[in-house]
């Protein structure tokens, strides 16, 4: 009873962060903001939003044919249904406590597909890097394409890292940051090492064994070409996305695909630097339109609003489904182990 309160708690508080997150925003606008905002919203073209919801929604079936992809070398073949419901619960929790939806979904997937769930994490952080290494590429594409934009805006953002007007050099911050890591791991080492027959570090190293075979499941995929081309698709969509969503709006309208990789750069990190990108992608997404001289704040939540909506609906209906399929398959199988009595 205890522990279930204190997850109620949890998910409220990260909930109220969110929300307080929201309210500042809107808060700090100026009256003239306001009310671009409201006229933009009212005559937005909510017609284009359709596209862009289907190809959100194909984005995530796409992740999840993916995942499957990488459980193959392991031997393990879940429904391509499941593997989605489990993705889309997910997404749900991460909309309201940052990188939890991760976890959850293996532990979901492992429940109801009766896999590993440590074999499950290694397949998650292949899939992560993977996703790092295609946003890596975006960037250099988006600076290759909008140096002049991209680089003066880099470059203002980094100088107060670089800066030692207030504080150590950069290049010893980034000494002192390597060192702090080097550290921390020889004092790991030292500790399995040392206390090597402690359960907790047999239990441990157990899980890790199971991550490493996740982790290697990259090596012995069969489909690695398909797996390639779902992550090329995923990525794809996420810029058709922005694409699609500027004629939305008459303030983005004259923006070209070419702009659309700059938002979703400088976008998706506000989708990591808070739960599901509240606040933090709405800002990002004005600060970089700020660079075509667009003084518009209503794109970005148009943009995120849209994305949380599905997340909520489509996570909540398919956690009930997940359950539901569940659910069926032990009653076939009742029915089955009855028939043969």
């Amino acid at each position: 009873m205890k522990q279930k309160v204190l997850t109620i708690l949890k998910y409220t508080l990260f909930l109220a962060i969110g929300i307080s997150l929201v309210w500042w925003q809107f808060k700090k606008m100026t009256p003239g903001q306001i009310t671009q905002f409201k006229e933009s919203l009212r005559h937005a073209n909510y017609w284009l939003l359709i596209p862009v919801v289907v190809m959100a929604l194909l984005s995530h079936f796409s992740r999840a044919i993916r995942w499957k992809i990488l459980m193959a070398p392991m031997g393990y073949k879940p429904r391509t249904s499941t593997t989605f419901y489990t993705i889309m619960a997910g997404y749900l929790v991460n909309t309201f406590l940052p990188r939890a939806g991760e976890i959850l979904k293996c532990s979901l997937l492992s429940k109801y597909a009766r896999i590993p769930m440590n074999k499950l994490i290694g397949t998650v952080l292949v899939e992560r890097a993977f996703d790092l290494i295609c946003y890596l590429v975006l960037i250099f594409f988006t600076i290759l394409l909008q140096i002049n934009f991209v680089s003066s805006y880099v470059k203002s953002k980094l100088a107060g890292f670089t800066s030692n007007k207030h504080g150590l050099p950069g290049w010893i911050k980034l000494i002192v940051f390597i060192s702090l890591i080097i550290i921390l791991i020889a004092i790991i080492k030292w500790i399995f090492k040392k206390y090597s027959n402690h359960h907790y570090i047999i239990g441990l190293k157990g899980f890790h064994i199971g991550l490493n075979e996740g982790l290697t499941t990259i090596k012995n995929l069969k489909n690695r070409r398909w797996f390639i081309l779902h992550t090329l698709f995923i990525w794809s969509m996420y810029l058709l996305e922005i694409y699609t969503g500027f004629f939305a709006l008459d303030a983005t309208s004259h923006l070209n695909i070419i702009n659309a990789f700059t938002v979703l750069s400088l976008a998706t990190l506000g989708m990591i630097v808070s739960p599901g990108g509240i606040g933090a992608f709405p800002l990002a997404v004005q600060e970089v339109l700020l660079l075509y001289n667009i003084d518009n704040v209503s794109f970005g939540w148009l943009i995120w609003g849209i994305m949380t909506a599905i997340i909520i609906v489509g996570g909540i209906i398919c956690f009930i489904l997940l359950v539901y399929q569940k659910k069926k398959i032990y009653e076939v199988k009742e029915t089955v182990q009855g028939e043969n009595l």
